[in-house]
């Protein structure tokens, strides 16, 4: 008995001591800046010359500074400097390179000179690759293969150092973006507009013929585009007018390189040990990725030798009195460090996020209701549950949209004809979308009333705005046409009743889809429905990605869907979309509908240069009216972002343009450890009831083994 109680102590003792038994982070971490978060795949690209998907910019964007940012708290998204001391300055040239004014018209205009200064003093994260020996050289330059027998990680490297980031480190990274050994997924835009770009590829890719195993130098071939002009100026050499150049400019893309962090990762034993820039990125901003297990953690400290940055001291009215200003002024990042756990399945995410162990969250359509209430009016808040727990909730409609794009080729629905035109019409008051939203996003998304969503310069709110070929305005609201209307139309374009007055055969339509799986049976048994409100057959034909894409390119669909996420916010970014330059069909751009209309055509060559002004507005509302009217898609819906935040999180505010935005956030610490004790105190009952029945079953084993031995 003395054994077992000797046994059962320190067990009852560690029950008491008040640590919380399901905390997954290290009780040492209790009381710091940290954040905690979560991923739910491994980024396939951390080297920005490779890098587009938004699970890589979750963290590129905290690692690299480009020379410009998207305004924390200002909408529209404006553009600000990062590493950049001042805006860049853009002179207009024309053929001879003789300067024109900052007016002249775009079609003089042969070349923009963007001239990019970048603030002193700025330094790189703690690597390797800068580490120095005694004699002033870089250390770690020309390593042996029994040099990296004990080397797995950059940690591993008994010494690191930093340095200065100079002009000379982004025209650097510029030319890795023509590197014919990346796969650069905008070269393909920027040779179209950096001068000299798609002829340095060329001539990269003859000097990688030429010697497949040597390092090749990018500064042994000058780019005719990109000129260093001193420690802390380079420039950059635009073909024609391209305001939305600036736009890239933000982009971890045109973020510094160091020419001898690419050197130290092309040694021979690296690639095979995982030391390579796609999996150790090297940046200059506020934070550097410190741990990579992407099987189970990512990790990013905070840069030691970031100083460069402050807090905004201003943004939109209501900001200050939303307490978005009280840090006003500090220097960023205001977290130490972000830690990112791996969670693939949403309930483990979800019920760590209520214990208080993730400080932000998603929310997933199980979890909706429990999370979020909507208002009469169909405004979104959070429910009393989280309330109680101070959980908030911060909402923006996203710079995307999701649309069903009709084929201009089509012999039915395509063509500007007034019998496809009303055809179209027809559909596009039919399929509701308001109704997709309810039920299928939760509401999360507003119906698009053309493709630009609102945030994007020429998005206008209210009965301006709307799509008076599907709406009507009442009451102060969007009303969608009646169906009776939809059927008229349909009459009108010569299918009476859903019957071609023709053939006298039914109207059928076929949707070409990627959607196949269980989960989206119901969606394609809705819009069948839409469609069946007017009679009209709908055939859904499913298919995989591939094949999908490959009807798109040929053409050969009625109808699909599609969807269009910005990379920019400029309305040029949606409207090319239905550009006739850029059909897809014969000339492989991003026009998947081959729409084309000569008017809509000339205007969208006159605005996409233009500089943002009444002027501009006035030809996008035309070009929108003009869209409308022909119907060349449904045009959908734009999603909203919907995330949960605890109440110790400061500094939210919804911006789905900027990706760097982890450095305004400012976590109570203290705050959070009260909290998630209360919310996880474990419950001792069970286990003192569990030694108590344990003493009294040895008790009576005891007795029973007493008398036993009495009885002898």
């Amino acid at each position: 008995m003395k054994r077992l109680a000797c046994f059962l102590l320190p067990v009852l003792l560690s029950a008491c001591d008040g640590g919380l038994w399901n905390n997954p982070y290290p009780v040492a971490d209790e009381g710091k800046p940290i954040l905690y978060t979560a991923f739910t795949e491994r980024p396939k690209h951390l080297d920005p010359a490779q890098a587009y998907s938004e699970n890589e910019y979750e963290f590129l964007a905290q690692i690299y500074a480009p020379p410009l940012q998207y305004h924390y708290l200002k909408r529209p998204y404006q553009l600000v400097p990062l590493a950049a001391s001042e805006m860049p300055a853009v002179r207009y040239l024309n053929k001879e390179r003789q300067p024109l004014p900052d007016n002249a018209p775009a079609e003089n205009i042969a070349f923009s000179l963007y001239e990019i200064h970048i603030k002193p003093g700025m330094r790189y994260q703690p690597h390797p690759a800068f580490a120095r020996n005694a004699r002033g050289e870089p250390e770690y330059a020309h390593l042996a293969p029994h040099d990296l027998r004990d080397i797995h990680a950059l940690s591993d490297f008994p010494h690191s150092g930093t340095r200065t980031v100079t002009a000379a480190d982004y025209a650097y990274q510029i030319k890795r973006l023509a590197h014919p050994q990346l796969h650069t997924p905008i070269l393909g835009v920027m040779g179209d507009y950096i001068v000299g770009l798609k002829d340095y590829a060329a001539t990269l890719q003859q000097a990688a013929k030429k010697n497949p195993a040597a390092f090749l130098d990018l500064d042994a071939y000058p780019l005719p585009g990109v000129q260093v002009v001193d420690e802390r100026t380079y420039r950059i050499e635009i073909a024609g007018k391209y305001p939305q150049f600036a736009y890239w400019l933000a982009m971890p893309f045109f973020a510094p390189m160091p020419p001898e962090v690419e050197r130290f990762y092309a040694q021979d034993g690296m690639r095979e040990r995982n030391l390579t820039l796609d999996w150790w990125p090297v940046g200059s901003g506020p934070y550097y990725l410190s741990e990579n297990n992407p099987n189970q953690r990512m990790v990013m400290a905070r840069n030691p030798h970031y100083d460069s940055e402050r807090y905004p001291g201003e943004g939109e009215a209501g900001d200050a009195q939303a307490g978005l200003l009280a840090d006003a002024g500090k220097p960023l990042p205001l977290i130490d460090k972000v830690v990112f756990s791996l969670e693939k399945e949403t309930i483990p995410y979800w019920n760590k996020f209520l214990q208080g162990y993730y400080d932000a969250s998603g929310i997933s359509s199980d979890s909706f209701d429990q999370a979020v209430q909507m208002s009469v009016g169909g405004e979104a808040a959070v429910t009393d549950e989280m309330k109680a727990q101070g959980i908030t909730l911060s909402t923006a409609v996203a710079t995307s949209t999701m649309y069903t794009g009709f084929n201009w080729l089509d012999s039915s629905v395509g063509g500007s004809g007034e019998r496809a035109r009303k055809l179209r019409q027809a559909i596009a008051i039919a399929v509701d979308f308001e109704e997709f939203v309810s039920i299928f996003a939760n509401g999360r998304g507003i119906s698009a009333q053309s493709p630009i969503p609102p945030g994007i310069f020429g998005y206008r709110e209210g009965e301006a705005g709307i799509n008076r070929h599907v709406y009507d305005w009442v009451d102060g609201a969007p009303r969608r046409k009646s169906i009776e209307e939809a059927k008229k139309l349909l009459a009108e374009a010569g299918y009476p009743d859903g019957v071609d007055a023709q053939t006298r055969q039914p109207l059928v339509i076929n949707l070409d889809t990627t959607a196949n799986g269980v989960g989206n049976k119901a969606r394609l048994d809705w819009l069948r429905k839409q469609f069946d409100k007017i009679n009209v057959q709908l055939v859904v034909r499913s298919t995989d990605y591939n094949r999908f894409q490959d009807k798109i390119r040929r053409g050969d669909t009625q109808m699909f869907y599609f969807g269009w996420n910005a990379d920019y916010p400029d309305p040029e970014n949606f409207l090319f979309l239905l550009h006739g330059a850029q059909a897809k069909v014969g000339k492989g751009g991003e026009n998947a509908a081959n729409y084309s209309n000569p008017e809509y055509d000339k205007l969208f060559e006159q605005m996409k240069n233009m500089e943002n002004s009444a002027q501009r507005q006035a030809i996008i509302d035309r070009m929108l009216e003009i869209l409308r009217r022909d119907s060349p898609w449904l045009w959908g819906f734009h999603p909203k972002n919907y995330v949960l935040q605890h109440g110790w999180l400061h500094n939210i505010k919804a911006n789905v343009m900027a990706n760097n935005k982890l450095k305004y956030w400012r976590v109570d610490a203290g705050q959070r450890d009260r909290l998630r004790r209360e919310w996880n105190r474990p419950a001792y009952w069970p286990l003192w009831l569990g030694a108590l029945a344990l003493l009294l079953s040895g008790a009576w084993l005891w007795r029973v083994l007493q008398k036993r031995e009495k009885s002898k």
